[in-house]
């Protein structure tokens, strides 16, 4: 009997795989000005571009809730109120999410706070069954300010402030944070989970050296064309302004220097009237917000960049000025000594006369200020926003396993 030829049948193809889904929870994202709002949107917009779906929960920006999709982000704003206690922060009104968390179905939570959003947002994870990233961008100092605490009880609010910190974070399956020092800052408070420094990470595509003269950018920003020291940050207590203001009469006895601030913030108007009554009103340039679109215009426009702040975990904005081949003089403080080596100098928070014969040295050298602004692009590459992207990736499959 002859055999029956059977026909070919054609393979199936594999189900296409869903890409990962991530939901990213923060008290902070855009237009908020700050440093966790920035590293929060150039995270989910990065790990949108690589292809992930991705969820923002966050407080509104207006007060309603609403939700939109914005570069490739689907953004979900939480109803909100004003911050009494600051002119521009809102926060969000207590709510549970876990209807927003079942809607979602997400493959992990990476919050990046433990504050009124990060808090519901975890609750939410933890009782759906969803492995959770978090990232501390906090430190009480950054607090202090705005809830008014006197000097005198500021131990006794760290210490309750930190506690509270650690009863949320232990609930975590993995915990980043930007640099060793802040991991290190973290076991000091005596947590005692193993935490992974992650860099924030910058575009060095964007914040590159430029090779045209500097007229054009300072044009831009209303800027005379002269010797400039450029600060990018907040102009709040923490940030320690008056001591770039206080020293620029003594960069002034060498040079015909001018100090650039972008940034707004509770300071302005203080650091307006120290600038008149110390005579350099006229050197000091306040620029104010500045999208971040515009941000590498504002590099280009200096010769030197300062960071005299001292509760920085790792400072962006430093970074960025280290990508755009700006040389650094910063506090000696935090994390800041992990971005300053060949490319700057350190000097010690309050030592005014020290921050200035920095700033003079760098001012006065044109052959010290490229090299040192070569050591600066060299050492940005070490933090490369891709690579960090990377990692939190392949973070988000391990606790996914």
């Amino acid at each position: 009997m002859p055999l029956r030829t059977v026909p070919d049948v054609p393979a199936l193809s594999p189900a296409p795989k869903r890409p990962r889904r991530i939901l990213i929870s923060s008290d902070t994202y855009p237009p908020d000005v700050n440093g966790a709002a920035y590293f929060t949107h150039r995270l989910a917009t990065g790990l949108a571009a690589r292809g992930n779906e991705v969820h923002v929960v966050c407080q509104s920006d207006a007060g309603p809730p609403s939700s939109d999709v914005t570069e490739g982000v689907i953004v979900h704003r939480l109803r909100s109120a004003p911050l009494l206690v600051h002119p521009t922060m809102r926060v969000t009104v207590p709510t549970r999410l876990d209807r927003l968390v079942s809607a979602i179905r997400p493959d992990v939570l990476h919050t990046q706070g433990h504050f009124v959003v990060g808090r519901a947002a975890m609750g939410a994870a933890r009782r759906a069954g969803v492995p959770i990233v978090a990232t501390n961008h906090f430190m009480p100092d950054n607090l202090f300010q705005f809830a008014h605490i006197p000097d005198r009880l500021r131990t006794q609010a760290g210490r309750l402030a930190w506690r509270d910190f650690t009863r949320i974070y232990n609930r975590a399956d993995h915990i980043t944070t930007p640099t060793p020092l802040a991991a290190k800052l973290l076991a000091d408070q005596g947590f005692e989970r193993t935490v992974e420094p992650v860099s924030c990470g910058i575009d060095l595509a964007r914040f590159q050296p430029r090779a045209e003269p500097q007229a054009w950018a300072r044009k831009m920003f209303d800027l005379p064309d002269r010797p400039t020291i450029l600060f990018v940050g907040r102009l709040d207590e923490e940030k320690r302004l008056d001591e770039l203001v206080r020293a620029l009469p003594m960069v002034l006895n060498e040079t015909d220097a001018q100090v650039a601030l972008v940034g707004k913030g509770n300071q302005r108007a203080e650091l307006e009237r120290l600038a008149k009554r110390i005579g350099v009103s006229e050197r000091v340039f306040f620029l104010g917000f500045v999208p971040d679109e515009s941000l590498p215009q504002a590099f280009a426009a200096a010769d030197v960049f300062a960071m005299p702040g001292i509760a920085e975990l790792q400072s962006i904005a430093t970074l960025e000025a280290m990508s755009s081949g700006l040389p650094v003089v910063a506090a000696d403080a935090m994390a800041l000594p992990h971005l300053v080596d060949d490319n700057g100098y350190l000097f010690p928070p309050g030592d005014i006369v020290e921050l200035a014969r920095h700033l003079t040295t760098i001012l006065a050298d044109d052959e010290l200020r490229a090299r040192l602004g070569k050591a600066s692009r060299e050492l940005a590459f070490t933090h490369g926003l891709q690579s960090s992207l990377a990692r939190f990736e392949e973070i988000y499959d391990e606790v996914a396993r």
